[in-house]
Protein backbone atom coordinates (compact mmCIF):
# COMPACT_ATOMS: atom_id res chain seq x y z
CA UNK A 1 0.00 0.00 0.00
CA UNK A 2 2.84 2.37 0.88
CA UNK A 3 4.56 1.66 -2.43
CA UNK A 4 1.29 2.33 -4.27
CA UNK A 5 0.87 5.73 -2.57
CA UNK A 6 4.44 6.73 -3.49
CA UNK A 7 3.81 5.70 -7.10
CA UNK A 8 0.56 7.68 -7.28
CA UNK A 9 2.33 10.80 -6.01
CA UNK A 10 5.01 10.39 -8.68
CA UNK A 11 2.42 10.01 -11.41
CA UNK A 12 0.39 12.99 -10.19
CA UNK A 13 1.25 16.29 -11.94
CA UNK A 14 3.10 18.87 -9.88
CA UNK A 15 0.31 21.40 -9.60
CA UNK A 16 2.28 24.37 -8.22
CA UNK A 17 4.23 24.26 -11.47
CA UNK A 18 0.91 24.41 -13.32
CA UNK A 19 0.14 27.69 -11.56
CA UNK A 20 3.53 29.15 -12.48
CA UNK A 21 3.45 28.01 -16.10
CA UNK A 22 -0.17 29.12 -16.53
CA UNK A 23 0.63 32.48 -14.94
CA UNK A 24 3.59 33.08 -17.28
CA UNK A 25 1.55 32.11 -20.33
CA UNK A 26 -1.33 34.35 -19.29
CA UNK A 27 1.12 37.19 -18.60
CA UNK A 28 2.23 37.01 -22.24
CA UNK A 29 -1.40 37.31 -23.39
CA UNK A 30 -1.96 40.21 -20.97
CA UNK A 31 1.11 42.00 -22.33
CA UNK A 32 -0.41 41.70 -25.80
CA UNK A 33 -3.67 43.02 -24.42
CA UNK A 34 -2.34 46.13 -22.70
CA UNK A 35 0.86 46.81 -24.67
CA UNK A 36 0.31 45.63 -28.26
CA UNK A 37 2.87 48.12 -29.58
CA UNK A 38 5.60 46.09 -27.85
CA UNK A 39 4.89 43.23 -30.25
CA UNK A 40 4.05 44.94 -33.54
CA UNK A 41 4.23 48.30 -35.26
CA UNK A 42 1.56 47.58 -37.87
CA UNK A 43 -2.04 48.83 -37.85
CA UNK A 44 -4.49 45.90 -37.53
CA UNK A 45 -6.89 47.58 -39.98
CA UNK A 46 -4.33 48.77 -42.56
CA UNK A 47 -4.92 47.14 -45.95
CA UNK A 48 -2.31 46.43 -48.64
CA UNK A 49 -3.68 44.35 -51.49
CA UNK A 50 -0.23 44.09 -53.06
CA UNK A 51 0.79 41.59 -50.36
CA UNK A 52 -2.59 39.88 -49.85
CA UNK A 53 -2.43 36.21 -48.79
CA UNK A 54 1.34 36.32 -48.30
CA UNK A 55 2.64 33.32 -46.33
CA UNK A 56 4.52 33.72 -43.03
CA UNK A 57 7.87 35.44 -43.53
CA UNK A 58 10.46 37.50 -41.67
CA UNK A 59 8.50 40.69 -42.38
CA UNK A 60 5.07 39.22 -41.60
CA UNK A 61 5.66 36.33 -39.22
CA UNK A 62 2.01 35.17 -39.35
CA UNK A 63 1.58 36.13 -43.02
CA UNK A 64 -1.18 38.40 -44.29
CA UNK A 65 -4.90 37.95 -44.90
CA UNK A 66 -6.94 38.47 -48.06
CA UNK A 67 -6.85 42.26 -47.55
CA UNK A 68 -3.09 42.34 -47.04
CA UNK A 69 -3.40 43.08 -43.31
CA UNK A 70 -0.63 41.77 -41.07
CA UNK A 71 -2.11 38.70 -39.38
CA UNK A 72 0.19 38.74 -36.36
CA UNK A 73 -0.92 42.31 -35.62
CA UNK A 74 -4.56 41.31 -35.85
CA UNK A 75 -3.98 38.36 -33.52
CA UNK A 76 -2.18 40.59 -31.01
CA UNK A 77 -4.92 43.22 -31.02
CA UNK A 78 -7.53 40.45 -30.96
CA UNK A 79 -6.21 39.34 -27.56
CA UNK A 80 -7.57 42.58 -26.06
CA UNK A 81 -11.05 41.99 -27.47
CA UNK A 82 -11.28 38.28 -26.63
CA UNK A 83 -9.95 38.63 -23.08
CA UNK A 84 -12.29 41.57 -22.46
CA UNK A 85 -15.25 39.51 -23.65
CA UNK A 86 -14.17 36.50 -21.58
CA UNK A 87 -13.75 38.47 -18.36
CA UNK A 88 -16.82 40.71 -18.64
CA UNK A 89 -19.02 37.80 -19.73
CA UNK A 90 -17.84 35.79 -16.71
CA UNK A 91 -18.00 38.38 -13.93
CA UNK A 92 -21.78 39.02 -13.93
CA UNK A 93 -22.80 35.32 -13.85
CA UNK A 94 -20.23 34.75 -11.09
CA UNK A 95 -21.88 37.29 -8.79
CA UNK A 96 -25.49 36.64 -9.81
CA UNK A 97 -25.20 32.84 -9.79
CA UNK A 98 -23.31 32.79 -6.48
CA UNK A 99 -25.96 35.01 -4.88
CA UNK A 100 -28.82 32.82 -6.15
CA UNK A 101 -27.04 29.67 -4.96
CA UNK A 102 -26.41 31.26 -1.55
CA UNK A 103 -30.06 32.27 -1.13
CA UNK A 104 -31.39 28.90 -2.35
CA UNK A 105 -29.07 26.85 -0.16
CA UNK A 106 -29.51 28.94 2.99
CA UNK A 107 -33.29 29.42 3.04
CA UNK A 108 -34.26 26.07 1.51
CA UNK A 109 -37.98 25.23 1.34
CA UNK A 110 -40.07 26.83 -1.37
CA UNK A 111 -37.36 29.41 -2.11
CA UNK A 112 -34.89 26.65 -2.95
CA UNK A 113 -37.50 24.66 -4.88
CA UNK A 114 -38.50 27.67 -7.04
CA UNK A 115 -34.96 28.79 -7.81
CA UNK A 116 -33.78 25.26 -8.57
CA UNK A 117 -36.70 24.63 -10.95
CA UNK A 118 -35.70 27.74 -12.89
CA UNK A 119 -32.11 26.54 -12.85
CA UNK A 120 -33.16 23.07 -14.05
CA UNK A 121 -35.10 24.56 -16.96
CA UNK A 122 -32.05 26.61 -18.00
CA UNK A 123 -29.75 23.59 -17.66
CA UNK A 124 -32.02 21.47 -19.85
CA UNK A 125 -30.80 23.39 -22.90
CA UNK A 126 -27.17 23.42 -24.15
CA UNK A 127 -25.33 26.60 -23.21
CA UNK A 128 -24.28 27.62 -26.73
CA UNK A 129 -27.70 26.89 -28.25
CA UNK A 130 -29.39 29.14 -25.69
CA UNK A 131 -26.87 31.93 -26.33
CA UNK A 132 -27.38 31.68 -30.09
CA UNK A 133 -31.18 31.75 -29.64
CA UNK A 134 -31.01 34.88 -27.47
CA UNK A 135 -28.69 36.69 -29.91
CA UNK A 136 -30.97 35.74 -32.79
CA UNK A 137 -33.72 37.62 -30.97
CA UNK A 138 -31.64 40.59 -29.78
CA UNK A 139 -29.56 41.06 -32.94
CA UNK A 140 -25.89 40.78 -33.86
CA UNK A 141 -23.52 42.92 -31.79
CA UNK A 142 -20.80 42.62 -29.16
CA UNK A 143 -23.05 44.05 -26.44
CA UNK A 144 -25.70 41.42 -27.16
CA UNK A 145 -23.05 38.70 -26.76
CA UNK A 146 -22.57 39.91 -23.17
CA UNK A 147 -26.31 40.01 -22.50
CA UNK A 148 -26.87 36.51 -23.91
CA UNK A 149 -24.06 34.95 -21.85
CA UNK A 150 -25.18 36.81 -18.70
CA UNK A 151 -28.71 35.45 -19.08
CA UNK A 152 -27.45 31.86 -19.32
CA UNK A 153 -24.09 31.67 -17.55
CA UNK A 154 -25.31 32.04 -13.93
CA UNK A 155 -26.76 28.51 -13.75
CA UNK A 156 -23.48 26.63 -13.13
CA UNK A 157 -22.39 29.03 -10.39
CA UNK A 158 -25.75 28.60 -8.69
CA UNK A 159 -25.38 24.82 -8.60
CA UNK A 160 -21.80 24.99 -7.28
CA UNK A 161 -22.46 27.50 -4.50
CA UNK A 162 -25.78 25.95 -3.43
CA UNK A 163 -24.19 22.52 -2.94
CA UNK A 164 -21.46 24.05 -0.76
CA UNK A 165 -23.98 26.08 1.26
CA UNK A 166 -26.11 22.99 2.00
CA UNK A 167 -23.06 21.37 3.61
CA UNK A 168 -21.75 24.48 5.35
CA UNK A 169 -24.99 25.64 6.97
CA UNK A 170 -25.21 22.42 9.04
CA UNK A 171 -21.69 22.76 10.43
CA UNK A 172 -21.10 23.31 14.15
CA UNK A 173 -19.74 26.82 13.89
CA UNK A 174 -22.79 28.00 11.93
CA UNK A 175 -25.06 26.50 14.60
CA UNK A 176 -23.04 28.40 17.22
CA UNK A 177 -23.35 31.65 15.28
CA UNK A 178 -27.09 31.11 14.96
CA UNK A 179 -27.40 30.60 18.71
CA UNK A 180 -25.82 34.04 19.21
CA UNK A 181 -28.79 35.59 17.39
CA UNK A 182 -26.97 36.84 14.29
CA UNK A 183 -29.22 37.82 11.38
CA UNK A 184 -29.54 35.67 8.27
CA UNK A 185 -27.83 38.30 6.13
CA UNK A 186 -24.84 38.53 8.48
CA UNK A 187 -24.44 34.76 8.64
CA UNK A 188 -24.83 34.39 4.87
CA UNK A 189 -22.33 37.05 3.83
CA UNK A 190 -19.89 37.05 6.76
CA UNK A 191 -19.64 33.33 7.46
CA UNK A 192 -21.25 31.16 4.76
CA UNK A 193 -20.19 32.88 1.53
CA UNK A 194 -16.43 33.21 2.29
CA UNK A 195 -16.30 29.48 2.99
CA UNK A 196 -18.30 28.37 -0.04
CA UNK A 197 -17.09 30.66 -2.84
CA UNK A 198 -13.83 28.81 -3.57
CA UNK A 199 -15.29 26.34 -6.04
CA UNK A 200 -17.05 29.15 -7.91
CA UNK A 201 -13.82 31.18 -8.13
CA UNK A 202 -11.91 28.20 -9.53
CA UNK A 203 -14.67 27.55 -12.06
CA UNK A 204 -14.67 31.24 -13.02
CA UNK A 205 -11.07 30.98 -14.25
CA UNK A 206 -12.01 28.25 -16.74
CA UNK A 207 -15.28 30.02 -17.48
CA UNK A 208 -13.33 32.96 -18.91
CA UNK A 209 -12.08 30.62 -21.61
CA UNK A 210 -15.54 29.13 -22.14
CA UNK A 211 -16.92 32.63 -22.71
CA UNK A 212 -14.07 33.40 -25.11
CA UNK A 213 -14.78 30.22 -27.08
CA UNK A 214 -18.50 30.98 -27.23
CA UNK A 215 -17.78 34.55 -28.38
CA UNK A 216 -15.32 33.27 -31.01
CA UNK A 217 -17.90 30.73 -32.21
CA UNK A 218 -20.55 33.43 -32.47
CA UNK A 219 -18.18 35.67 -34.43
CA UNK A 220 -17.35 32.73 -36.70
CA UNK A 221 -21.07 32.30 -37.37
CA UNK A 222 -21.49 36.04 -37.98
CA UNK A 223 -23.52 36.59 -34.80
CA UNK A 224 -20.90 38.21 -32.57
CA UNK A 225 -18.17 40.78 -33.17
CA UNK A 226 -18.37 41.98 -36.75
CA UNK A 227 -15.47 42.49 -39.22
CA UNK A 228 -13.14 44.31 -39.63
CA UNK A 229 -12.69 44.21 -35.82
CA UNK A 230 -9.72 41.88 -35.14
CA UNK A 231 -11.49 39.30 -33.00
CA UNK A 232 -10.04 35.78 -33.19
CA UNK A 233 -13.28 34.05 -34.19
CA UNK A 234 -14.02 36.69 -36.82
CA UNK A 235 -10.48 36.36 -38.23
CA UNK A 236 -10.93 32.58 -38.55
CA UNK A 237 -14.29 33.11 -40.24
CA UNK A 238 -12.75 35.54 -42.75
CA UNK A 239 -10.00 33.03 -43.57
CA UNK A 240 -12.36 30.10 -44.11
CA UNK A 241 -12.68 30.57 -47.93
CA UNK A 242 -8.87 30.53 -48.23
CA UNK A 243 -8.12 27.61 -45.93
CA UNK A 244 -6.59 25.45 -48.71
CA UNK A 245 -4.11 28.02 -50.05
CA UNK A 246 -3.77 30.35 -47.02
CA UNK A 247 -4.05 28.01 -44.02
CA UNK A 248 -2.35 30.48 -41.66
CA UNK A 249 -5.38 32.79 -41.54
CA UNK A 250 -7.44 30.13 -39.74
CA UNK A 251 -4.72 28.12 -38.01
CA UNK A 252 -2.74 30.83 -36.21
CA UNK A 253 -5.67 32.64 -34.51
CA UNK A 254 -6.86 29.17 -33.50
CA UNK A 255 -3.46 28.53 -31.91
CA UNK A 256 -3.82 31.82 -30.02
CA UNK A 257 -7.14 30.58 -28.61
CA UNK A 258 -5.56 27.25 -27.68
CA UNK A 259 -2.59 28.98 -26.01
CA UNK A 260 -4.88 31.20 -23.93
CA UNK A 261 -7.11 28.25 -23.05
CA UNK A 262 -4.13 26.22 -21.86
CA UNK A 263 -2.92 29.16 -19.76
CA UNK A 264 -6.29 29.56 -18.05
CA UNK A 265 -6.64 25.79 -17.54
CA UNK A 266 -3.24 25.54 -15.84
CA UNK A 267 -3.97 28.65 -13.78
CA UNK A 268 -7.31 27.25 -12.63
CA UNK A 269 -5.70 23.94 -11.69
CA UNK A 270 -3.03 25.72 -9.67
CA UNK A 271 -5.55 27.92 -7.85
CA UNK A 272 -7.69 24.87 -7.08
CA UNK A 273 -4.66 23.11 -5.61
CA UNK A 274 -3.83 26.09 -3.38
CA UNK A 275 -7.40 26.51 -2.15
CA UNK A 276 -7.72 22.78 -1.49
CA UNK A 277 -4.52 22.72 0.54
CA UNK A 278 -5.61 25.80 2.52
CA UNK A 279 -8.91 24.10 3.27
CA UNK A 280 -7.13 21.03 4.66
CA UNK A 281 -4.91 23.00 7.03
Amino acid sequence: MKKKNILSRKLRPNRPYALIIGGVMLAIVLLMTFFPSLFTSYDPLEQNFAIALSPPSAEHIFGTDNYGRDLFTRVVYGARIDLKIGFLAMIVPLFVGSFIGLVAGWFGGWVDALLMRIQDIMTAFPFTILVIAIISILGRSESNVYIAIWLVGWRDYTKLVRSEVLIEKNSEYIQAVRSLGFSDLRIMFRHILPNTINSAVVYAVSDVMLCMLVAASLSFLGLGVQPPVPEWGAIISEGRPFILNAWWICALPGLALAFTGTALSLLGEGISHILTNDGRK
